[in-house]
């Protein structure tokens, strides 16, 4: 007789949400998550994942399991996430309002003093009743770059000078061959009248 297979114990690193800041002034988005083995190996293994083309002046991680998020059909079918305890303090807010861009992210509103991760959700929810997603999580819980002129240039001032950091910059194939025809510089031809 055949024994079931042993199940293996999980040997992956934790979860890490990545907050990115693209600039001064702009909320903190969700932009994805790495796996770490701790803190500082998180921050790097975002920078290393999220920052190489993007600009970005700011990085936070929270541990995944230190984020609480919800949807308001997963609340009208699990109120007691509401009722969620933990730590009393800050707590940052962010919601989810669209799913029409190709890249929609979380952004981080602000904070709340709470009593837990639940008290924190059901205050993002009054404050922000639209939302399709709200997701709150301890100050305690961040993990961020400091905010000094010298690490913001170490960390993030190569990525400002690529011009091929998004989508847009690539272009469409199809107007540069055009644009090479007109000017006679397609490899293999030549303007008309000129002799080789």
């Amino acid at each position: 007789m055949t024994q079931p297979p042993t199940p293996h114990p999980d040997t992956q690193w934790p979860r890490w949400e990545v907050f990115k800041q693209d600039a001064p002034g702009r909320p903190h988005q969700a932009v994805g998550s790495v796996h770490a083995g701790d803190p500082q190996h998180a921050l790097v293994t975002a920078r290393n994942v999220f920052v190489r083309r993007p600009a970005a002046v700011s990085l936070w991680t929270v541990r995944e399991a230190d984020i609480l998020t919800a949807t308001p059909e997963e609340l009208g079918t699990r109120p007691e996430v509401l009722d969620t305890p933990g730590e009393a303090g800050t707590y940052h807010v962010g919601l989810k309002r669209t799913h029409k861009r190709s890249m929609t992210f979380v952004d981080l509103v602000g904070t709340v003093e709470a009593s837990g991760p639940g008290d924190a959700l059901r205050q993002a929810r009054e404050a922000h009743p639209d939302a399709l997603t709200w997701l709150v999580f301890p100050e305690s819980g961040v993990v961020r770059t400091d905010e000094d002129p010298g690490t913001v240039e170490s960390w993030f001032a190569p990525a400002k000078d690529k011009t091929y950091k998004q989508q847009q910059y690539y272009g469409v194939i199809g107007r540069h061959i055009g644009e090479l025809k007109r000017e006679g510089l397609m490899p293999g031809r030549a303007k008309e009248g000129v002799q080789e």
